[in-house]
Order: C-alpha cells, then structure tokens, then sequence
C-alpha cells in the first residue's frame, strides 16, 4: 500500500509539472521578425484619431514551472483614416514601460531593472506602423500590419496579423502574438532549475475615436 502511495503521487507530481510546463506561445501567433523599416515622409496622413478609454495592451510570459501575466498601465498613441479608411502607415504606440505590471508583485520590480526592461535607461517603447493591408488570418485578423518595435534599445520590424473593426467613431483593433525577448537583448535566463522561455505572447486592444 505504502509503494502504491508513493507511485501514485509520484504519477501526480509529474503531471502537475507537465501541465504547468505548458507554453503559452503554442496558441498564438509567432511575429515574422526583420531589421526595421525605414519610414516614408508621407506616412500619418488623414484624420487622428486618439487611442483612448477601454484599451489594453498585456503579455504573458513563462518558465519551467509556470506562467505570470502582466502589462502596461500607460500608454498613448493614435490612428490615421484617411476616405474612411485605416491608413497604409503611420499609427503609433508609445508605452510607458515605469508603469508595468503583473500578477506578482516582486516579479514586477525585476522586470523593470537590468534583467529586463532596465526602464531606468529605456523608459518607454514605441510601435510605428510602417504598413498595413487587408488580410484574412488566424482568430478572424482581417489585416496584416508591419511596424519597427523599438524595445530595450533595438529595433526590429514586426510583421503580425491583426483584427480591425471600425464604425462611423469608433476603432477597434486587437491582436495575439508573440516574440522572442532574445531578440530585444533581453536575454537573462531565469534559475538553472527554472528557466525562462524566450517566447513571450503580448496582446493588444486599442480603442481609439476622433481627435477633437
């Protein structure tokens, strides 16, 4: 019986770990990661429209034993429609990266010093629109967007499916992806017996209306 009891939570143990071991990237979308474009001096023609009440943009990061999940508290940007329309280029989020969060209080001190975002040397981190086009893809996105994502001090071109719906004043855009934080200099890699994954997921849900 003894044998028996410890086979049996030895068998639990083991899938406790296997489920929490679980990436959170496998169900969403892996960025297509290039060197950044250059912008077109035409780019934010149109009318503005403000990113604003109702918005969002988190991230959901994992290791060996686990998951947190987390995000910014401020953040601005804007859009550009131009004949009713999205604009090929020139929507932009900037993020105030001294106003992350997460689901721990002490993983969010450690994200925001030199193992991660170091906010003390980058405070914010901006995406600018380089280009955008109607396009079906996973989770009903109806356009492709493209824009350099200056994160950490670098700047790479992210290329990510995204959902647009859009009514008379107002916008909705939403997306689900990932990226590798390798990828942004961000390389610390967690405990030997706990690792960090490389894959980090970042959703997004801007609502944004009419500039006055």
């Amino acid at each position: 019986m003894k044998l028996t009891t410890t086979i049996l939570t030895a068998a639990t143990a083991t899938t406790l770990v296997l489920v929490s071991c679980k990436n959170p990237a496998e169900t969403s979308t892996a960025a297509e990661v290039s060197e950044a474009k250059k912008l077109s001096t035409e780019q934010g023609q149109g009318q503005k429209w403000v990113i604003g009440e109702g918005s969002s943009i988190t991230f959901v990061g994992s290791k060996v034993t686990g998951s947190h999940e987390g995000g910014f508290e401020k953040f601005d940007g804007h859009f550009y429609v131009q004949d009713g329309q999205l604009s090929e280029a020139g929507h932009q989020v900037v993020i105030d990266l001294n106003s992350t969060f997460s689901d721990n209080e002490k993983l969010t001190a450690h994200l925001k010093n030199t193992d991660f975002f170091d906010v003390a040397t980058y405070p914010t981190s901006t995406f600018t629109v380089t280009g955008l086009k109607e396009q079906s893809g996973p989770k009903d996105a109806t356009h492709e967007l493209t824009g350099n994502f200056d994160l950490h001090g670098v700047t790479k071109s992210l290329t990510i499916p995204i959902k647009v719906d859009q009514s008379d004043d107002k916008i909705q855009v939403t997306a689900d992806f990932f990226i590798k934080r390798s990828d942004f200099g961000i390389e610390y890699p967690g405990k030997q017996d706990d690792l960090i994954r490389d894959e980090v997921v970042i959703r997004f849900d801007l609502h944004a209306t009419p500039a006055e």
